[in-house]
């Protein structure tokens, strides 16, 4: 069984930045796909960047050049490190463990319970 938590999530102007956790419990993180997933009011889950165990990357269209995924499997931990936000990035986003593939809609069986961006002025 693998818990995710989030964190880093708040409040920030458009153009600015933040970064997001994730931190895993248990020692097979290491092998997992793992991913980043948000939820604006009224839509779907979508997928926003995923890490393979190696180091190679996958990014929504809509946030390539803005947005970087990364991890480290000595810390067992995520990141999402986000920049020139816009309004239109205000969601919730999900910490997600097991992606079956890179570009998964689904995700895998484990996630976190979700952490707030807010993109406003």
């Amino acid at each position: 069984q693998v818990q995710l938590v989030e964190s880093g999530g708040g409040l920030v102007q458009p153009g600015g930045s933040l970064r997001l956790s994730c931190a895993a419990s248990g020692s097979i993180f290491s092998i997992y796909i793992m991913g980043w997933y948000r939820q604006a009011p009224g839509k779907q889950r979508e997928l926003v960047a995923a890490i393979a165990s190696g180091g190679s990357t996958n990014y929504a269209d809509s946030v390539k050049g803005r947005f970087t995924i990364s991890r480290d499997n000595a810390k067992n931990t995520v990141y999402l490190q986000m920049n020139s936000l816009k309004p239109e990035d205000t969601a919730v986003y999900y910490c997600n463990g097991g992606m079956p593939t890179m570009r998964s809609s689904i995700g895998g069986n484990y996630w976190g319970k979700g952490t707030l961006v807010t993109v406003s002025s």
